[in-house]
């Protein structure tokens, strides 16, 4: 059985780190309100954005002709990993490298063995995940979240986009966690070039033709809508990413300090019957010291 000193130790010690579990889970839960807000804020704009690029180019062979609708054959691939900086955040990191290694092996099997598939990591950890699997990793913007704002990002975006526009990659996907709330993250995978038509869902009312007027010229329009829907694409997924993170951060920290709690009660549990033992051990030597003081 322990001694009492080492049990007040460990006592002292998981109270330190419970009071560091509550803080952090704190100070997540603040960023995730103002990150929450971005991404929310963001998602309807950004599906309108897709939504009126959708429309305009429906009938604009601009569109069709685009140097980022270009489909290849796939020799060489980029995957763009949008993880975290930082641990302590659960499953969130983990999650999001699973995804892209499931992918790769999904699709770009052959391509992995040859050497041809490329990870721009956005976010420190899986900048160093993919390094120790001996993958070549872009790190041009892996701080993107020490100053998240759409500058940053479009950085991102547009040297992916130069890749591909110069034949330097046949494809390039994104791969992150999408917010749906503090509990619940889910890994997506979305084919950020070649532009890709999206689907209807199921069951909506086919659109019914229209004949705008376009002020400027239709192709003038499509020709910066492409582009700017490409980024923001990006945009919405590291905002995501970012709301995600910190959800996952507060419920792993919410889960830590709750589990402390539970080692405490423990603790405490195992304090009192060992401090009870000592006690009662003191009391026999000193009873054993009188009956042998009364029988001498």
């Amino acid at each position: 059985m322990a001694s009492l000193k080492e049990v007040r130790a460990r006592i002292a010690s998981i109270n330190s780190t419970q009071q560091i579990t509550k803080a952090m889970k704190m100070v997540a839960a603040a960023k995730l309100r103002r990150a929450q807000d971005n991404i929310t804020q963001l998602r309807p704009y950004a599906q309108k954005l897709r939504q009126m690029l959708g429309t305009v180019s429906a009938g604009a062979e601009v569109a069709s002709e685009s140097l980022y609708k270009q489909e290849r054959a796939v020799q060489r691939a980029l995957l763009i990993v949008v993880t975290s900086d930082r641990g302590l955040c659960g499953a969130f990191n983990t999650n999001a490298v699973k995804g892209a290694l499931a992918l790769i092996e999904e699709k770009y099997a052959s391509q992995a063995r040859s050497g041809n598939v490329e990870i721009m990591a956005i976010g420190k950890k899986g900048g160093e995940a993919f390094n120790r699997r001996g993958f070549k990793v872009n790190t041009a913007h892996v701080d993107v979240f020490g100053t998240l704002n759409f500058a940053a990002v479009r950085a991102a975006a547009e040297e992916a986009m130069e890749g591909f526009v110069a034949g330097r990659y046949d494809v390039v996907e994104v791969i992150y966690n999408e917010f749906r709330n503090a509990a619940v993250q889910i890994v997506r995978t979305e084919q950020m070039l070649p532009i890709v038509a999206t689907k209807a869902p199921a069951g909506s009312v086919p659109a019914v033709a229209t004949n705008y007027i376009f002020e400027p010229s239709e192709e003038e329009i499509v020709t910066e809508l492409i582009p700017k829907t490409i980024k923001i694409q990006l945009y919405k997924a590291v905002l995501d990413s970012n709301a995600s993170e910190h959800g996952a951060r507060m419920t792993a920290m919410d889960k830590a300090t709750e589990n402390a709690g539970e080692l405490l009660k423990e603790l405490r549990l195992v304090y009192n019957r060992t401090r009870q033992a000592a006690i009662t051990t003191e009391i026999l030597e000193i009873v054993g010291g009188a009956e042998a003081l009364a029988s001498a």
